[in-house]
C-alpha cells in the first residue's frame, strides 16, 4: 500500500521547498522533487513515522516517538550531498 501523503506532510515539504511523491523505489515511501530535480526517495516503506504513530497512537505517544527518532538520528550527515538534498534530512524535517 502507497504511504498516504498528508496535508501535513505537503506542508513539511513545501516549508523546505519540495514536492513529494509516493517513492517509485522499491521499500522507500518518499521521492522528493526540487524545482522538477529528483532529491532523494527516503523513509522505510513500511515503518511507522511521527504522522503515523499520531494517527493510530495519539499525539503525546507519537511525540515520545519523535523525540527517541531525534536521539537516534541526531549526529547523521548534513543537509546537502553531492548538491541534492540528503535522504535522513528528509525524513527528520517532513517524516519526523
Amino acid at each position: 500500500m502507497p504511504y498516504p501523503i498528508t496535508a501535513e506532510v505537503k506542508k513539511r515539504a513545501k516549508a523546505i521547498g519540495v514536492e513529494v511523491k509516493v517513492s517509485t523505489v522499491r521499500g522507500k515511501k518518499l521521492d522528493a522533487y526540487k524545482d522538477g530535480v529528483k532529491q532523494a526517495s527516503f523513509g522505510q516503506a513500511g515503518a511507522m513515522d511521527y504522522h503515523l504513530w499520531r494517527k493510530e497512537k495519539g499525539e503525546a505517544y507519537a511525540n515520545e516517538r519523535k523525540r527517541l527518532y531525534h536521539l537516534r538520528h541526531k549526529n547523521e550527515g548534513g543537509k546537502y550531498k553531492n548538491g541534492k538534498l540528503t535522504a535522513s534530512f528528509l525524513s527528520k524535517y517532513i517524516l519526523w
